[in-house]
């Protein structure tokens, strides 16, 4: 199918686009559609976009050279040119539908459900794949970690892919027999209009917490940007599932509830709501150990019992909103049931680090991986863990560099609430300097007045109670495990499934899961 889509005409590409086509050019054929002037071959259509640090636009004439067929851009644009030019106000928009057009508007001939929120999305994708596959469909994944489907996987750079990538993906799967879709939706990709031109029909809001504000500038900002999937993005007989959470202070509505309640007055969507003892879909009874979670749900009328190998009520969260997805999709209980009993975990997702046999072993050191990165995502996977009464719970994070800057004493002081020991480390500093990212996280910390201590000292003294600052981040999590007693738990928190550390040099390899399988056999082997 793909080799069947050259030779678009223009007038076709651009027919969902408030903007009028001379008819001497509409009917010019194009073979390929890109932005990027370096990947010009005669015949394209050069879309001219502005990016954070690059424009599109000063490199129409390149694109001209190379031999492409005519030129969309914003109306700022050089009109000397021998080649048409199309002007459109926002080219970034444009080029989701001009995608779409391209391929054949390949979502439309799949079931598409999108997930939104802070956190969740990715584990809430795992989830829903396997729901879905036991239910009977043939899943597609579009997300954090990486694009897969039947026999593909292919690595991810960006949550939600640009339009070009992510409708050529589309194409490929609907050609392939793919019958569902399931997307990670960022606020950046519906902002920046990589969704355009896609209706879903389920969409699952998450959560929302402060993350991404450099970008969004407020909360309210950032709540309207995943407000819009289900606004703008969604078929007239969409489902829209709602986690509604809890608010994250006292007198405060919780953004999942204001959104259920919005989207109930002003849109026609279904709604449903779901979260733990509150929502059309709930959970009312329910045990966590470092086993996994038990529960009894409640939905519609049914009531039935799940168990999942997922820790801490987060996970349990994000369950209720995959089960609330599925009985909108038209699976039945006993199918979700089954399928969830024998969940395959997430990587990088309170992914659980083992050597020999200790897995399931009685007096071990817990070692723990998770991508929690926001305070929030922080303070919940570090309760989780804490409602389960380890010996101790330490704590090993860090916080990005060249990212919102509020939220690192935040982080900080999340950590100290919770944790008997936290580790301060490098994340990703990227142009910044990792002393004076952690010297922002530490303020958190002595805002609640946790101790500065020698982590040296934890060998000799394992009631010590405090932080420690480490800027290497590999000697961090040797430093957490060496000084370790069965009993305690790990948690290595902020990069997950990631193997690379980007810094001023650039990127680096570093896997959070291999260096702590490493510590941990040199512990077995000196044991």
């Amino acid at each position: 199918m793909i080799q069947q889509l050259i030779g678009k005409q223009i007038r076709d590409l651009l027919a969902k686009i408030p903007v009028r086509v001379p008819a001497d050019i509409s009917a010019i054929s194009v073979t390929g559609i890109t932005a990027d002037s370096r990947q010009v071959l005669s015949g394209m259509l050069f879309v001219a976009i502005r990016g954070e640090s690059s424009d599109g636009h000063q490199y129409i004439q390149e694109a001209v050279r190379k031999g492409c067929v005519a030129v969309v851009a914003e109306s700022s644009a050089d009109k000397e040119l021998d080649v048409p030019l199309i002007e459109v106000s926002d080219t970034r928009a444009a080029m989701g539908h001009i995608a779409a057009a391209f391929y054949d508007y390949p979502a439309s001939e799949m079931v598409m459900v999108g997930i939104t929120g802070t956190n969740g999305k990715t584990t809430s994708s795992y989830i829903l794949e396997q729901l879905i596959a036991a239910g009977g469909g043939v899943p597609a994944v579009i997300g954090t970690i990486n694009i897969r489907y039947l026999d593909v996987s292919m690595d991810s750079t960006l949550t939600t892919p640009e339009p070009l990538d992510i409708q050529k993906q589309l194409r490929i799967m609907a050609d392939r027999g793919v019958t569902h879709v399931v997307m990670e939706v960022s606020s950046h990709g519906i902002a920046q209009g990589r969704v355009n031109a896609m209706q879903f029909d389920v969409a699952l809001f998450t959560n929302l917490s402060r993350d991404h504000l450099d970008f969004h500038g407020s909360m309210d900002n950032y709540f309207a940007a995943k407000q819009r999937l289900f606004v703008d993005h969604m078929k007239k007989t969409g489902k829209a599932v709602v986690v509604v959470g809890k608010p994250s202070r006292q007198h405060e509505v919780s953004w999942g509830r204001k959104l259920a309640d919005f989207l109930s007055v002003e849109t026609d969507l279904q709604v449903i709501t779901c979260g733990i003892e509150d929502g059309d879909v709930k959970a009312e009874k329910y045990t966590f150990s470092l086993a996994g979670i038990c529960a009894e749900i409640t939905a519609n009328d049914s009531v039935f019992e799940i168990e999942i190998p997922l820790v801490g009520a987060f996970n349990l969260e994000n369950v209720l909103g995959c089960i609330a997805c599925g009985l909108v999709l038209g699976y039945t209980t006993d199918a979700m049931t089954a399928a969830l009993k024998v969940l395959k975990g997430v990587p990088g997702r309170l992914e659980r680090i083992t050597v020999g046999t200790e897995e399931n072993g009685e007096g071990v050191i817990h070692v723990f991986v998770d991508y929690a990165h926001t305070p929030e995502a922080l303070s919940h996977v570090l309760q989780a863990i804490k409602d389960l009464q380890p010996l101790r719970l330490v704590v090993v994070f860090g916080c990005g560099g060249d990212r919102d800057k509020g939220k690192r004493p935040l982080m900080g002081e999340a950590a100290g609430k919770l944790a008997d020991v936290c580790l301060l480390t490098s994340d990703n500093p990227r142009s910044e300097l990792p002393s004076q990212i952690l010297t922002e996280i530490e303020k958190g910390l002595q805002g609640i007045s946790v101790t500065k201590i020698d982590s040296e000292e934890l060998r000799e003294n394992p009631q010590l109670k405090g932080y420690d600052i480490i800027e290497s981040r590999r000697k961090a999590i040797q430093r957490a495990i060496e000084t370790s007693r069965p009993g305690d738990v790990i948690l290595i928190c902020g990069k997950g499934h990631e193997s690379y550390q980007i810094d001023r040099s650039g990127r680096i390899f570093f896997d959070d899961r291999q260096e702590a399988r490493e510590q941990l056999e040199r512990n077995r082997q000196a044991a």
